[in-house]
């Protein structure tokens, strides 16, 4: 994954925070709730989703980075992207709905 495109960013900017989403739910949540459990809480606790939206976008930062450091700038400005809208969603749906 050397290429240098927004779109390549903007799909890995979308998908690197589910990964950490996952993440996240094995290792905090797995012995004691089911997956489908898990997204019911997250849904219904406004304040679980910001700590999931924080461990999740840590993920973007990670892949972020990377791309910065391999000078691949079009790919990074794309994980950007994603992580921005990501990051508006997350506070539409604490605070609006």
């Amino acid at each position: 994954m050397v290429k240098d495109n927004i779109r390549l960013g903007l799909i890995l900017g979308f998908i690197a925070p589910i990964v950490g989403m996952l993440l996240y739910y094995f290792i905090q949540f797995r012995s004691v709730i089911t997956f489908s459990e898990f997204i019911h809480i997250i849904l219904v606790q406004r304040t679980l989703l910001t700590a999931l939206v924080s461990v999740s976008l840590v993920a973007n930062a990670a892949i972020f980075t990377f791309y910065i450091n391999k000078r691949l700038d079009q790919t990074a400005k794309g994980i950007f992207i994603a992580t921005c809208i990501y990051g508006v969603a997350s506070l539409v749906w604490k605070f609006l709905l």
